[in-house]
Formats: structure tokens, C-alpha cells, sequence
């Protein structure tokens, strides 16, 4: 039986993907911030759980460590991110935005990196299309968004590095068995943005939200097809998809910008202190 390990998994897309994929046979690992809403979640499904918060790098060190319990992880999903409400530094002095949705999965997958490799693992990034609507003007040497910081800027260019980090896992890892993909799951119903004073909060949180947004169900489908897919078949390793196609995405680079991203971050994770990034 396949073991599949979902961050971001008490809420939303990731709840929604791992009650897909246990009504499916597979062993399902649920991994969330909330001890109530994954605990719940996992006395649903009679699965195991995890509690990580992001926005502390010893949590993702923790669980890491926890992860090891497993003989295999063939389905690595860094699910979990968010938008924030304003420029906030984590106790590890990163700019939260940048922590949660990037570096936290980053050091996760690193520090699993061993486990995956022997497991020949599928490793997937909930991206955005956020990253082609406000992550065009994204600086490598920015990474603490301290330059016109706006909350959905942060995001998009959060959401971006889950781009970049998937091609670049792609083209590290892929002689060691390992696939990657990134994909954008749509405009979902979810807890998104609860966290700020932001319109966006206003519209995710009120009636308004029916007007354009999917379901957890529908969104968690393209996770579990994505999940179910064969690489080189189904899709391609180091590339991100929206509804099953190819996604175009704005931000141009050879794989300088990328390569640059895992070099800084490789260096921050092993530091574990903001005051040393830009």
C-alpha cells in the first residue's frame, strides 16, 4: 500500500484530497497545524497525523524527524501555505509569507530527501496561478519581502518559488528517481486568507466566494490524478499544470533564478536566521 504524506491536510484542498485518496486503499499521512481539525480528520479516516506549524522551523525539523517512522513516502504533497495579513517576521525572523509557503516545504523535502530517493517518491507543490498575477517582479535577492511588500504580492511570489523549487528539485533529483510536479488547484472555497484584514478575506469568507470559486472536492481531483498520474506519461517532471494542461508562467528564467533560490535557501535553512537574508 502506497503512503502518501499531506501537509496543509486538516482544511481545505488537502482534507478534501485526503478523503479521496484513503476511500481509494491508499495509507494517508494528514499533517496540519490545527490539533483539532487533524485530529478530527484523522479519527475520520483512521489515519495516521502530525502536527506541524510553519511558521516555526523546529516544528518542520520535529516532524521531519517523525516522518521517519515510515518504511516509505511514495507521495510527498507540500500542500500547506496561506496569505498573510501584513509583513510579519516568524521567531526565526523570516517574513512569514516567504517561511510558510516556501522555506518551511523547502526543509521538509530536504530533510526527507534520503527517505524519498529510496522510496522513489512523487514530490507535489500546491502552487498558484497567484505566481503569474503578482509574482512577475519577484527578486531572488529579496527574500524577505521587505521591498513594497503587499500581502498578495508575498503570496504570488511565494507561490512562484513552489515553481521554481520544482524545477530545480526536478533537475537535482531526477537521476535519483525522483518526479516532481507543481500545479494550480483553481480559485478553491477554503479557509484561505483568514489570516488578514485583506479584501481578499472579505471575499473568501462572505456569499461572494459562490461567484468564482470551486469546491475542496473538485480541486482535491486534479491533486489525486496528479497523485494516481504516471511521470512521463501522465505529466512531466519539473513542470507545473493547471486543469490537467501545461501552465504558461509569466516569470522568465534559464534556471539561473531557480538554481539561485535553492542556493540561498539551502544557506538559510542551515543558518536558520532571518537577519541573515536580505
Amino acid at each position: 500500500m502506497q503512503t502518501i504524506v499531506i501537509t496543509g491536510a486538516s482544511d481545505g484542498i488537502g482534507a478534501a484530497s485526503a478523503r479521496q485518496l484513503k476511500a481509494k486503499g491508499y495509507n494517508v499521512v494528514i499533517i496540519g497545524r490545527s490539533r483539532e481539525k487533524t485530529e478530527k480528520l484523522a479519527k475520520e479516516l483512521q489515519a495516521p497525523s502530525h502536527l506541524a506549524d510553519y511558521s516555526r522551523l523546529a516544528d518542520v525539523k520535529r516532524l521531519a524527524s517523525e516522518l521517519k517512522q515510515y518504511n516509505h513516502i511514495d507521495v510527498l504533497v507540500n500542500n500547506a501555505g496561506g496569505v498573510m495579513g501584513g509583513r510579519e517576521l516568524t521567531e526565526d525572523g523570516f517574513e512569514k509569507t516567504f517561511q510558510v509557503n516556501h522555506l518551511a516545504p523547502f526543509l521538509l523535502t530536504k530533510l526527507l530527501m534520503e527517505q524519498l530517493i529510496e522510496s522513489q517518491s512523487k514530490i507535489i507543490q500546491t502552487s498558484s496561478a497567484a505566481a503569474n498575477a503578482f509574482g512577475k517582479n519577484f527578486d531572488v535577492k529579496d527574500l524577505n519581502n521587505k521591498k513594497n511588500y503587499a500581502p498578495l504580492t508575498a503570496y504570488g511570489y511565494g507561490k512562484l518559488e513552489n515553481i521554481l523549487f520544482t524545477r530545480e528539485l526536478d533537475r537535482r533529483y531526477r537521476e535519483n528517481g525522483i518526479s516532481t510536479v507543481a500545479f494550480h488547484p483553481g480559485v478553491v472555497r477554503s479557509n484561505f486568507a483568514s489570516e488578514t484584514n485583506h479584501f481578499m478575506r472579505f471575499f473568501y469568507h462572505t456569499p461572494l466566494k459562490y461567484l468564482i470559486t470551486i469546491s475542496p472536492e473538485k480541486s482535491a481531483r486534479m491533486l489525486t490524478e496528479l497523485v494516481e498520474g504516471k511521470p512521463g506519461t501522465d505529466w512531466q517532471s519539473g513542470e507545473v499544470y493547471s486543469k490537467g494542461r501545461p501552465m504558461s508562467v509569466a516569470f522568465k528564467d534559464d534556471g539561473t533564478v531557480a538554481r539561485e533560490l535553492w542556493e540561498r535557501s539551502e544557506e538559510l535553512v542551515k543558518h536558520g536566521d532571518g537577519s541573515t537574508v536580505s
